[in-house]
């Protein structure tokens, strides 16, 4: 009996594999179009997205927009040039000041420079912070090449006359430390470009001879008891940014708008009713910060959103401060929570600027808590 052979039709097998390839094709695009229309795959997207900028140590500012995540490639390989560039420049920022051209203090466990500086005259910056150092020396003049004199945080009551010999000083910051005054020399220093004087909380004027600083383009006296802006100020003609939060201003001048330069206006904090319609004719100012628990007038085109200033107004919660028998306690924690509040109010403005567009308003809410 011979074998049975089982013929087939070739092109019936391949038809049948072929209708199915077609079938599964056919499915497959329809599961990828349903994915990209997905909201749960986005959602694992962005959070992938966001997961590899903070393995990267990316700041949140940089990738949220308006509390809208921007997933593009492109955009994480500009953040990482940038992040790669800010780091290369801290970097050479610390081998700058490890040079023999710049002086490092920080510690309680200085309470006075030491003698062995005033042979150092060849210095261009100081850096002096968190120290217990209360004076200043006079020989400070013979240092003719200093540039920087950042001296915040410490303890320091006052400042010589000699500040005033420093022709090459460009920047000065003497803030939260105990300064009531300021020198009037310090107005010969007409190459000055930054003055930061702010948490000294005592301090409520300065010199008119100031005006002579024309090269200033940022003042920041915040956390001080100024009860008007200082007639100095006005005359700095190419002032950009200028801080003054935090004091006991009533109003503002009416020639405020003699600040052309100004771009930056920081009033939170004060006890304002009104702002003056002269600060419509400050062209270049983008960005204006007020406390409006007090506003009850102000200029409507402010808030215009066709105009590329930034008008925002901090609705404020202020606590009763605890009173304690100690005053220089009472000094101290007054310091660390202006100083708190100078880094909160910092990092909030920056996210603001980065945004299309600003809140209505904010509402800034403080805890305490006593054990």
């Amino acid at each position: 009996m011979g074998h049975k052979v089982v013929v087939f039709d070739i092109s019936v097998i391949r038809a049948l594999w072929e209708t199915r390839v077609k079938k599964h094709k056919a499915w497959q695009k329809k599961e990828t179009e349903r994915l990209e229309k997905s909201a749960l795959e986005k959602i694992k997207e962005e959070w992938n997205f966001v997961a590899e900028c903070r393995r990267k140590g990316i700041p949140q500012a940089a990738y949220c927009k308006n509390g809208f995540v921007d997933t593009s490639a492109r955009l994480l390989e500009k953040i990482e040039r940038n992040t790669y560039a800010r780091q290369s420049s801290l970097s050479k920022e610390r081998d700058k000041r490890r040079s023999p051209f710049v002086l490092e203090l920080s510690g309680e466990q200085w309470t006075e420079l030491p003698d062995s500086l005033k042979e150092q005259t060849h210095l261009q910056e100081w850096h002096i912070t968190n120290t217990l150092i209360q004076i200043i020396p006079t020989y400070i003049e013979l240092f003719q090449a200093m540039r920087i004199l950042d001296l915040p945080k410490n303890q320091i009551s006052c400042l010589p006359a000699e500040i005033g010999r420093l022709k090459n000083l460009k920047e000065l910051n003497v803030s939260f430390n105990l300064l009531r005054s300021i020198p009037p020399e310090l107005g010969d220093c007409e190459n000055l470009e930054k003055l930061d004087c702010s948490g000294n909380l005592e301090l409520t004027e300065l010199p008119f001879e100031l005006s002579n600083l024309k090269q200033v383009t940022f003042v920041d006296i915040s956390a001080n008891k100024f009860a008007s802006v200082p007639i100095c100020v006005l005359r700095m003609c190419n002032l950009q940014w200028l801080d003054i939060s935090n004091n006991i201003l009533n109003d503002l001048p009416q020639d405020i708008d003699r600040l052309e330069e100004l771009q930056t206006f920081l009033l939170y904090k004060n006890k304002l009713t009104y702002l003056p319609y002269a600060l419509l004719n400050l062209k270049k100012l983008t960005l204006l910060v007020v406390s409006g628990d007090h506003l009850v007038e102000f200029p409507t085109a402010l808030c215009d959103s066709s105009t590329p200033l930034k008008f925002v107004s901090l609705m404020d919660n202020p606590l009763d401060n605890t009173q304690c028998q100690d005053g220089v306690e009472v000094m101290e924690s007054e310091r660390d929570r202006q100083c708190f509040d100078k880094e909160f109010l910092k990092a909030y403005l920056e996210d603001v600027k980065e945004r299309e567009s600003v809140p209505s308003y904010t509402t800034k809410v403080s805890f305490s808590l006593q054990l």
